[in-house]
């Protein structure tokens, strides 16, 4: 996005808008979840970035956007943080499943959890983008600006994090 005028142009902040909203919203989504409301991040981000339209360059939108966008997330993330274990502890069970059945799928899925938890973010984001949405590596390269080969080797590396962390569960 290399342009010789100012974010302050609506027609400016407009393309910025259009080049890299999907991509801030995927990259919350994927990174935080969608309890996390990514969708009112994302639009806080380009607020911010308006209000700060004449100290940031077009050239460093991006990076200004997704900064603000994921230190908000984190900010609301531990102000969250109390409500969410709460959460956790209080689901309701279906009645039309054997108890063992309900215990074996809540530790598995308590297991699958914690280690994409523990997976590092590089390859939690990479391996989210490729199995929850289906992107292609190439995809994935474009949209995070690395190469094709560091997508191949974040997943890979997931991948085999994950089988490390769930054995033969």
């Amino acid at each position: 996005m290399n342009d010789n005028r100012h974010v302050c142009d609506d027609s400016v902040f407009r393309k910025i808008f259009e080049t890299y909203s999907r991509d801030l919203y995927n990259f919350l989504y994927y990174k935080y979840g969608s309890e996390n409301n990514p969708e009112d991040l994302m639009q806080e981000a380009f607020a911010r970035l308006w209000a700060n339209c004449s100290k940031v360059s077009p050239e460093k939108a991006k990076s200004f956007l997704f900064t603000v966008a994921n230190n908000q997330m984190l900010n609301d993330l531990a102000r969250k943080k109390t409500v969410l274990n709460y959460q956790k502890e209080h689901t309701d069970v279906p009645t039309d499943v054997s108890p063992h059945y309900v215990l074996e799928e809540t530790e598995y899925m308590e297991r699958l959890k914690q280690a994409l938890e523990d997976l590092p973010e590089d390859q939690r984001v990479t391996f989210m983008m490729n199995r929850a949405e289906g992107l292609k590596h190439r995809e994935i390269a474009e949209r995070l600006g690395i190469s094709q080969k560091a997508v191949e080797k974040r997943i890979y590396k997931a991948v085999e994090r994950l089988q490390e962390k769930l054995g033969k569960f």
